[in-house]
């Protein structure tokens, strides 16, 4: 009988990225200007590019910088405003404004109008305390050259000019604030994704749609072979890099730890589903002109802050309110419904049952989000539109998110809020998890992963990474001239109006 020698089906590349999503996108977008020569396989087990996470109706569509999210800037004991959060917020998305001019610069993406428009970024509170504190982060912030423009105001007669339909019908006397800046943006993450796999493809970057990755293994001569099935012909291939990028979303802890990396043990996940409110009345959408970002509620987790948003969809302007929180074992929209029964391992069951005892008042917020009526989600909806009619809305099930567990020095069990890298100890294959800012900062994730996982091409690489994002290396907050110099280039490149420079 032959034996059959299962290397002569394989597929040598240099770099393989699980994932058709702005992650994989971007790594691809920056290691084609790095390394032309570099052969890249991408693999996505969906039949089109960025349609789970980074799908326009799967996010918020809100160019993450820290200008109206509240989470990003506590108050301390003392009182005062931490903006720390805020200042590295708003200059890794400086990081991803860069990139995306030198792009459209360059011609290989065109039409920026397409999945970038400039939209005021405010913040909205009711209370006398929670306008103290507003007031208190205005003051903190507005001194800040990255939030120049910045205004404030706690004059219901300015709030009509700034936010007509959230303020016409208010009755309650309590006091409200708010603060607005016009250099926000609401970006498509959707139509973006689409349009670097484009790029990707004349790039003769081999995209495999409909390939599920099944298999993981690390080879004797240190290349990692990835068992892949080809969904639509029915065949199993096997393909070998040097180099893997798992940027499958919420599938990517299950592909992660296929690994056996050291560094994919004691991780768990925990996936939260999100709903939001659309406006189907075009007339009403016309009313509102801004992303209006309000306070979580107390005990909810920093994913729930409700906003109103004005959003550019598939050519419309559309409003949507939200998030909602649902919950799904699925960990990806398109997932199984045994993803999160099947990602608890030897490794990781104590963690994963640690976080269930601290998480109680999570899990006590995702049933009583579950249990919502519609009644009750338009009652919520009228502490922003007190005339918000039930007919005008309607409800869109947005993306799989899925929060990570880990050990840390604060315990066992600690959920994770932000996006996270996970790479192994010699950088030959790294893993995005974790769910907000994310796709803002795709850029400044990316770069981290080139920089953990290329340290000894880093320094050969840096005068084209310098060209493309002119800042790299520098904080923008230490160097006002270089900052307004590139958001003044930027918002020229990106097409954004001259009413969103903000910076005088």
């Amino acid at each position: 009988m032959r034996r059959v020698i299962m290397s002569s089906t394989e597929k040598k590349t240099d770099v393989i990225l699980i994932g058709a999503g702005v992650m994989s996108a971007t790594l691809g977008s920056l290691l084609k200007a790095l390394a032309p020569e570099w052969e890249i396989k991408v693999f996505e087990k969906l039949a089109k590019p960025g349609e789970e996470s980074s799908n326009e109706w799967n996010n918020a569509g809100t160019g993450h910088a820290a200008l109206c999210e509240l989470n990003y800037t506590s108050e301390k004991p003392d009182g005062s405003i931490d903006i720390s959060k805020a200042i590295k917020i708003n200059e890794q998305f400086q990081l991803s404004r860069q990139f995306w001019s030198y792009l459209v610069k360059s011609n290989l993406i065109r039409n920026p109008e397409d999945f970038i428009m400039p939209i005021p970024h405010m913040s909205l509170v009711q209370g006398e305390k929670n306008v103290a504190f507003l007031k208190k982060r205005f003051e903190a912030l507005s001194n800040n050259p990255l939030f120049q423009g910045m205004e404030f105001s706690d004059d219901p007669e300015k709030l009509k000019e700034w936010i007509p339909l959230i303020m016409e019908g208010r009755t309650s006397g309590e006091p409200i604030a708010a603060t607005k800046i016009d250099s926000g943006t609401d970006v498509n993450f959707g139509a973006l994704t689409r349009m670097l796999f484009d790029h990707l493809k004349s790039q003769n970057v081999e995209i495999n749609y409909k390939h599920r990755i099944k298999d993981i293994k690390r080879t004797s001569d240190g290349l990692w072979k990835l068992k892949v099935h080809d969904i639509e012909g029915g065949q199993t291939e096997y393909h070998t890099a040097k180099f893997v990028f798992i940027g499958a979303g919420g599938g990517s802890l299950p592909l992660l730890q296929k690994t056996g990396i050291p560094e994919s043990k004691r991780i768990g996940g925990f996936p939260v589903s999100g709903l939001f409110m659309v406006c189907n009345k075009p007339e009403v959408a016309a009313q509102h002109h801004a992303k209006v970002y309000g306070k979580a509620k107390v005990g909810a987790p920093p994913m729930s802050v409700p906003h109103l948003d004005t959003r550019y969809i598939e050519g419309q302007k559309t409003l949507l309110f939200g998030p909602f929180a649902g919950f799904s074992p699925k960990f990806l929209k398109t997932g199984s419904n045994f993803d999160l029964i099947g990602s608890v391992k030897p490794n990781n069951v104590l963690t994963m049952l640690a976080a269930g005892v601290k998480e109680m008042a999570l899990t006590k917020y995702l049933i009583q989000q579950v249990l919502l009526s519609n009644e009750k989600r338009m009652e919520e909806l009228r502490e922003f539109i007190p005339n918000a009619k039930s007919e005008d809305w309607d409800i869109v099930v947005a993306g799989q998110r899925v929060q990570v567990i880990k050990d840390t020095e604060a315990g066992r069990g600690t959920l994770q809020f932000g996006t996270e890298v996970v790479s192994a100890a010699d950088g030959s294959i790294a893993a995005l998890l974790g769910a907000s800012p994310g796709a803002s900062t795709a850029v400044h994730v990316m770069l981290e992963v080139l920089n953990r996982c290329f340290p000894q091409q880093m320094n050969a690489w840096e005068p084209k990474i310098k060209e493309m994002i002119p800042s790299y290396g520098l904080s923008l907050m230490d160097h006002p001239e270089l900052l307004q110099e590139i958001h003044t280039a930027t918002s020229q490149t990106l097409g954004l109006s001259e009413k969103e420079l903000a910076y005088h």
